[in-house]
């Protein structure tokens, strides 16, 4: 009797780790682009927009999907906050061309902001 319960326990544990390895270590946040502007070297047009993330905090991979198909992908970082962002927010750069580039992502309610290089 003991042996049972001690396998059913070994059973839940290898289900349980199993299931951690499929999931995906992906961060995501949903945006809204209200201009023109470039994320690496697409030019996206105003709408609705996600940003999905992996990597390390200071070398991530950024991806930016519409309608769940990804549409530009960049470098980026995260960038603590000193407070938490207060609603969703993209800070665009005027480049010397004035062209325009998403700098910067706030998330509404999160400490983290998702900086894009400038590629």
């Amino acid at each position: 009797m003991q042996s049972l319960k001690y396998m059913g326990l070994l059973v839940s544990m290898a289900v349980l780790l199993s299931l951690g390895a499929f999931a995906k270590n992906v961060n995501s946040g949903s945006f809204d682009l209200e201009q023109t502007a470039k994320v690496g070297s697409t030019v996206l047009p105003p709408g609705h927009y996600k940003a999905e993330w992996t990597g390390p905090e200071n070398a991530l991979k950024v991806s930016i999907l519409r309608n769940g198909k990804t549409v530009a992908t960049t470098e980026g970082s995260i960038k603590e906050l000193p407070s938490r962002a207060q609603n969703d927010s993209v800070t665009i750069k005027t480049l010397p061309d004035n062209s325009t580039r998403v700098d910067e992502i706030d998330f509404n309610n999160r400490t983290e902001a998702l900086q894009l290089s400038g590629m």
